[in-house]
C-alpha cells in the first residue's frame, strides 16, 4: 500500500472528501504510525551504527532516529565485541563519581533525549570514561521515515491492514463519528496489531533452537 492508496482508502471508508479533513490526513497517518511503532517491536526496523568513544569523554551521541537500544558494544583492535551493561544514570554517577577517572567502559545509560527544538540528538553516558579511543557498535530500533514523506514504508508494504485501521481510528476520532463504528475500527486495529506482534515474535525466534529444545 502506497501513501496515495492509503489516502484513497481512508476517504472511501469514511465517505468524506471535505477539504479540511483531507488536509489533516497526513497528521492522522503520522499519528497512526507512531501508535503502531510504539506498540510492537518489528525486527526489520533495527539498525547497526558504528562510531567511536573518545578518550576521556563520558558521553556518546545517539542516532537521530533512535527509539530504543538493543545493545551497545565496544570493539577492540582484534575485532572482539564486549557488550556494555545498561544501567540507570544514578548507578553510574554513584559508581563512578569522577568522570576524569578512566578505564575500560563497562556500563551505559540513556543520559538525555532530544531537546524541544530538536537541535541535539541526545547522549548516552558511558562509565567509566574510556581511557582510549574505542570503536563501538550500537544495535537499535529506529524510527523509520513516514509513508507520508516516502510514499512507501515497511508498514505499508508488510502490514497495510494495521496501518489502515490505525489511520481510520485517528481520522474517525477527528470526525467525532458514531461510537459503535469507532468501536469496530478499534477492534479491527487491535486484531491487526496482535497479528503483527505475533509475526514479530516468530521473526525474533530461532527456528533451530526452538526445534532443539522442543525435542
Amino acid at each position: 500500500m502506497t501513501y496515495a492508496e492509503l489516502v484513497a482508502a481512508v476517504q472511501d471508508y469514511l465517505e468524506t472528501r471535505e477539504a479540511t479533513f483531507v488536509a489533516a490526513i497526513p497528521t492522522f497517518v503520522r499519528q497512526a504510525e507512531e501508535r503502531i511503532l510504539r506498540a510492537v517491536v518489528i525486527p526489520e526496523l533495527r539498525k547497526n551504527a558504528t562510531t567511536s568513544l573518545v578518550a576521556g569523554t563520558e558521553y556518546l551521541a545517539r542516532p537521530t532516529d533512535m527509539l530504543s537500544v538493543f545493545s551497545l558494544a565496544v570493539i577492540n583492535a582484534a575485532g572482539v565485541y564486549t557488550y556494555l551493561l545498561n544501567k540507570d544514570v544514578n548507578f553510574l554517577r554513584e559508581a563512578y563519581p569522577d568522570p576524569t577517572e578512566t578505564g575500560n567502559p563497562k556500563y551505559y545509560a540513556q543520559f538525555n533525549g532530544d531537546t524541544a527544538a530538536n537541535t541535539t540528538t541526545g547522549n548516552f553516558l558511558i562509565a567509566p570514561s574510556p581511557a582510549a579511543d574505542h570503536q563501538v557498535q550500537l544495535h537499535y530500533y529506529f524510527d523509520p521515515p513516514s509513508i507520508v514523506d516516502s510514499d512507501t514504508s515497511w508498514l505499508g508494504e508488510n502490514a497495510e491492514t494495521v496501518l489502515l485501521y490505525a489511520t481510520l481510528v485517528e481520522a474517525y476520532r477527528y470526525l467525532k463519528g458514531d461510537p459503535d463504528m469507532m468501536a469496530t475500527y478499534d477492534a479491527r486495529y487491535t486484531a491487526a496489531i496482535n497479528d503483527l506482534e505475533t509475526i514479530g515474535v516468530r521473526m525474533r525466534g530461532d527456528a533451530y533452537r526452538d526445534k532443539m529444545f522442543a525435542s
